[in-house]
């Protein structure tokens, strides 16, 4: 069952989140399992929310790729991270069937 990510960064400006999205390639490079990714900014930090096919590969995508990301640029804080099981997963950009 796919699995849906909250994520609130308190304190990460555009700029850094433009930075680090830079060096993790999440767009050039799309990690295994990432079914869709959306960011906004809002009272004084980044909320994201993703839809993975497992949390354990956002697991993998952390610790290999987006944890090096926070620390060569040197970003301060933690991420706080919530899981949700999905219901239901639609993307019209995707055909039904294929596999995401």
């Amino acid at each position: 069952m796919a699995q849906v990510m909250k994520m609130r960064w308190e304190g990460i400006t555009p700029d850094q989140y433009e930075a680090l999205r830079s060096t993790v390639q999440l767009e050039s490079d799309s990690p295994e399992g990432l079914i869709f990714h959306v960011a906004w900014f809002r009272d004084g930090g980044m909320t994201a929310i993703d839809t993975w096919e497992s949390s354990a590969q956002f697991d993998d995508f952390f610790k290999s790729r987006l944890a090096p990301g926070i620390q060569q640029h040197g970003l301060e804080g933690e991420p706080q991270i919530k899981w949700i099981g999905a219901y239901a997963v639609h993307n019209p950009a995707v055909p039904v069937g294929a596999t995401v």
